[in-house]
């Protein structure tokens, strides 16, 4: 669908919804599943059946409202609504509503937050960690806030110092064999604070004979800020990186992280009906994107190229003695219309894979709860309450470590655990740095050396081979 507005300006907000993203909201009938499920329900003055009540009454009061601002985007109001009705995308629109009208944010850090988010990205094509952090404390006058974790993250090496610029090829040439290749997004972060996950991620796969294929000049996906300030660009970004993919001559991306898998996926959904992102595109590559390229989340990949049993044939290095809980966090499954997700809410892949290095998995409450990632630096006291309840049930749930596949989620398990009054650590890991271990490679191979809570003393506990 064309994302631009055919609604009059003055048109009722339900009939600019329906043009503008599809969603008729007259299909809700209050059955509160939405509310519900949404982990910041307490939080909002509105909660989300009450901001669809209010579109069907077209009380533009909610224009003013705090809950369209402190939306997650987590997918779980979408993804149980029994109408299919896309609540998240109402709530994007919502802002970008508000926003034209002149409304002025009710959290108004998160709006310079996003703007300023996808000013770097128009400049830079990614987006630069620390640049971002540190324009956004000088920008809110919070300079000194998270000055000890920012202090022990470049100990670690975990930051950027010099950022990159880079631009969308307009001349790409395609691949002379293409056979077993997987084109990789690693995004921003892996080519920052979670390095140690990109490098993990490119051993995993050199051992199980994914031949991994980094496109040229690949960009920013727009992440979280994009499809919250213009429906378009949130399409444009990730389309772009896409075009030069399919001019490689691969059909499959394959991305580590769930919010670029969230944001790759939700453009091969609903790019190819955008003219006006298609239109950008074009002119940006020279070049008509055909719409070829399938999205995947790399632990799809993992077990679309192996299964556990070839896997577990694999290591020389079992986690005999490991008690984890896979943390597949709100997006690597929702919406499941849109992720192919066969268990949106209790999914179990990250579990085989687990299980088949050796380790046991907890059956745990959290497994898909959000770690309120997207509000991390704009609400820190939000975030950390969110994220101190899925490191709590895991604990009380015996668990030794909490294992991920999202370098956000990992970045607010881990990085902030001195900020959540807590009186325990627990370690939180990249899957792939268990797979590097259990696949039998040097330790330095894991990087476990970056990680702010240590995770090396609980591998002087796993049992031998019996």
């Amino acid at each position: 669908m064309d994302m631009s507005a055919r609604a009059k300006p003055d048109a009722p907000l339900s009939a600019r919804v329906l043009d503008r993203i599809g969603q008729n909201i007259f299909r809700c009938y209050q059955c509160v599943k939405c509310t519900s499920g949404c982990p910041l329900a307490d939080q909002f003055d509105l909660r989300p059946n009450q901001v669809m009540r209010s579109l069907q009454l077209n009380d533009a009061s909610v224009l003013k409202s705090r809950a369209i601002w402190l939306c997650a985007s987590c997918q779980t109001c979408a993804t149980r609504c029994p109408q299919e009705i896309d609540v998240t995308g109402v709530m994007d629109l919502l802002r970008i509503e508000a926003r034209e009208r002149g409304i002025p944010s009710a959290i108004p850090e998160i709006s310079r937050f996003n703007d300023l988010f996808m000013g770097l990205i128009r400049r830079m094509g990614r987006v630069p960690e620390l640049l971002l952090i540190l324009i956004y404390k000088l920008a809110t006058g919070k300079v000194f806030t998270d000055i000890r974790m920012g202090t022990h993250m470049l100990l670690k090496g975990k930051l950027r110092l010099i950022p990159k610029i880079v631009r969308t090829p307009r001349e790409v040439k395609p691949l002379a064999d293409t056979a077993g290749k997987v084109a990789y997004f690693p995004g921003c972060s892996g080519d920052s604070s979670a390095r140690e996950y990109d490098h993990t991620v490119r051993n995993t796969a050199k051992v199980l004979g994914i031949d991994l294929v980094e496109p040229p000049g690949w960009v920013c996906c727009g992440s979280s800020p994009a499809h919250a300030t213009d429906p378009v660009a949130a399409h444009v970004y990730p389309l772009r990186t896409m075009a030069t993919i399919e001019r490689l001559g691969l059909d499959t991306v394959t991305s580590p992280c769930s919010n670029c898998f969230s944001r790759l996926k939700m453009a091969e959904c609903e790019g190819m009906e955008d003219t006006a992102a298609l239109q950008q595109v074009a002119a940006i590559t020279n070049y008509d994107y055909q719409g070829k390229v399938k999205v995947q989340h790399f632990i799809d990949t993992i077990l679309d190229h192996a299964t556990p049993a070839q896997i577990a044939e694999k290591v020389k290095r079992p986690l005999r003695g490991l008690k984890v809980a896979c943390y597949y966090g709100c997006l690597i499954t929702r919406p499941a219309k849109k992720t192919g997700a066969e268990h949106a809410e209790y999914p179990m892949k990250m579990d085989y894979l687990m299980q088949a290095l050796g380790a046991e998995t907890v059956d745990w409450s959290f497994k898909t709860d959000c770690c309120g990632g997207s509000l991390s630096v704009t609400q820190t006291a939000v975030s950390l309450n969110m994220s101190r309840k899925v490191i709590q049930n895991a604990r009380d749930c015996g668990a030794d470590a909490v294992i991920t596949m999202c370098p956000m989620c990992h970045m607010n398990l881990d990085a902030r655990q001195d900020q959540m009054g807590i009186d325990f650590r627990l370690p939180i890991l990249h899957s792939t740095q268990l797979t590097s271990l259990a696949f039998g490679l040097p330790e330095r191979e894991a990087h476990l050396d970056k990680n702010l809570v240590d995770p090396r003393p609980l591998f002087t506990k796993l049992k031998p081979a019996p």
